[in-house]
C-alpha cells in the first residue's frame, strides 16, 4: 500500500517508460513525416474531443479498480476483527485453567492469517508457520491445495472435540462457530477479487484508443512551429499512461506489489495482539515501510 504522497521520479517512470518510449517514437515519426510531405493535418478539435471521452472511460475505469482495492482492505479489515475475536472466545470460554489447548488454536489463528496472505500473494502458503503450529500439523496441512482452509479445518476439530468434553456450552459453541463462518466468509471473498479477472479487452481497448489519440494528437501539433510538438505532446500523454496504470495496479490487490492491499502488515498487527492475550511476550518486528509503501 502506499503510505507517501511524494512517489519518488524513478518508481513512476518505471510504470510508464514503455508508453513514453512508444510516445516518443510516434512524435518523431509525425515530426519527420509532415514535414517532408504534403499530408494533410487533422484539425486539434477531433483529438481534443478523443480525449475526452477516453478521460470519461479512464475515470471510470479508475472508480472500479479503487473499488476492488477498498473491497480488499474491508476484507482484511473484517479479518482483523474475527481473528482477535476468535483468541478471545476460545480463551475466555474455557472453563479449566490450563489455557494450553485454547492458546494453540490462537496461535493457529495467527498462522491462518500469515497463510491466507501469502496464498493470495502466490507465494508459499506454510512459510512462517512452522513457529506457530506443531510439526505433525504443519506436515498435514502441506498435503492441502488451500492450506488457509486445512487450518480453519483444524480450527473446526479442536473445538469440536472440546465441546465434546464439555469445555465449551451450547451458546459458547454456537458463538465461537460464528465467528468461523465469518473467516471463511472473508476468505471467499479475498479469494474471489483474486480470482476474478479484471475484464481484459477492457484494458486492451482503452490502451489502444489512447495510443489512436495520441497519434492523432502528434498529427494536430504537426503544425506547431519548431520541435515543441515532441515535448508538448509527451506531456499531454503523461497524465493519461498515469491514470491507466493506477488504475491498473488497484483492480488486483493481491499482486505483491507496492499497491497492494498490505496484508503482511494487517498480518503482523493480528499476530501482536492475539500473542499478547495469550501471555506469549516474543512479538515479531512491525512490518517496516520499504521507502514510500507497505507491503
Amino acid at each position: 500500500m502506499l503510505v507517501r504522497y511524494k512517489l519518488p521520479f524513478n518508481y513512476l517512470f518505471a510504470c510508464i517508460w514503455l508508453d513514453y518510449a512508444i510516445t516518443f517514437f510516434l512524435a518523431i515519426v509525425s515530426f519527420i513525416t509532415f514535414r517532408v510531405t504534403n499530408l494533410p493535418l487533422i484539425p486539434l478539435s477531433i483529438p481534443a474531443f478523443l480525449g475526452t471521452s477516453i478521460s470519461l472511460l479512464l475515470a471510470f475505469k479508475l472508480s472500479q479498480s479503487y473499488d476492488r482495492w477498498w473491497e480488499a482492505r474491508k476484507i482484511w479489515g473484517a479479518i482483523v476483527n474475527d481473528s482477535r475475536t476468535l483468541a478471545l472466545q476460545v480463551r475466555n470460554f474455557y472453563r479449566e485453567d490450563d489455557l494450553d489447548r485454547p492458546n494453540r488454536i490462537a496461535k493457529r489463528q495467527i498462522a491462518w492469517v500469515y497463510s491466507l496472505g501469502q496464498t493470495l500473494r502466490d507465494m508459499d502458503p506454510t512459510a512462517n508457520i512452522g513457529c506457530l503450529i506443531d510439526a505433525n500439523e504443519l506436515n498435514e496441512v502441506k498435503q492441502f491445495k488451500n492450506v488457509p482452509y486445512a487450518l480453519i479445518n483444524k480450527h473446526s476439530q479442536d473445538l469440536k472435540k472440546l465441546y465434546s468434553e464439555g469445555q465449551y456450552n451450547e451458546y459458547q459453541q454456537v458463538k465461537i462457530d460464528e465467528t468461523l463462518v465469518r473467516l471463511v466468509d472473508s476468505m471467499g471473498k479475498a479469494e474471489r477479487i483474486k480470482k476474478t479477472v479484471f475484464p481484459t479487452t477492457y484494458r486492451v481497448f482503452l490502451r489502444l484508443f489512447t495510443f489512436v489519440f495520441i497519434l492523432m494528437l502528434s498529427i494536430a501539433l504537426a503544425e506547431t512551429d519548431g520541435i515543441w510538438e515532441i515535448p508538448i505532446l509527451m506531456l499531454i500523454a503523461g497524465p493519461f499512461f498515469l491514470m491507466e496504470k493506477t488504475a491498473f495496479f488497484l483492480q488486483d490487490p493481491f499482486q505483491n506489489r507496492p499497491t497492494d492491499t498490505p496484508v503482511t502488515s494487517i498480518a503482523k498487527t493480528i499476530d501482536v495482539d492475539i500473542r499478547q492475550i495469550i501471555g506469549n511476550q516474543e512479538f515479531p518486528e512491525p512490518e517496516k515501510v520499504q521507502g514510500f509503501y507497505l507491503m
